[in-house]
């Protein structure tokens, strides 16, 4: 069962990932109405894959700590790679550090699932 929980979070991730890639072409002057359905769909998709996660079993503050903490480091991958953002240093290390936390946060929470 927590494993199937996990499937929902990568899915919910990827939901989240795609929502927020589209808030790009959503803003500004010229934007279009289907990427505000993108956005809206993504997002609704998103939380109710995430709810599923939950009732799968993953504990909340692991669940969100991967979907906040995967998410933000692939959108601002994305934005680097689709829309040439820059990524300063700084930036390089703050997503590093989240993917360190991310991971603390998961393997204390699996040392503290098998006490």
């Amino acid at each position: 069962m927590i494993l199937m929980g996990y499937l929902y979070l990568a899915f919910a991730i990827l939901s989240e990932v795609i929502a927020t890639s589209f808030l790009k072409f959503a803003s500004g002057p010229k934007s279009a109405w289907w990427a505000y359905a993108i956005v809206g769909v993504g997002y609704v998709a998103s939380f109710t894959l995430l709810s599923l996660t939950l009732r799968a079993g993953v504990p909340l503050g692991i669940a969100y700590a991967i979907w906040a903490g995967v998410g933000v480091v692939v959108v601002a991958v994305i934005s680097w790679l689709v829309f040439h953002e820059t990524l300063s240093w700084q930036q390089l290390l703050g997503m590093a550090l989240v993917a360190g936390g991310v991971a603390l946060l998961e393997v204390g929470g699996v040392k503290h699932a098998v006490r």
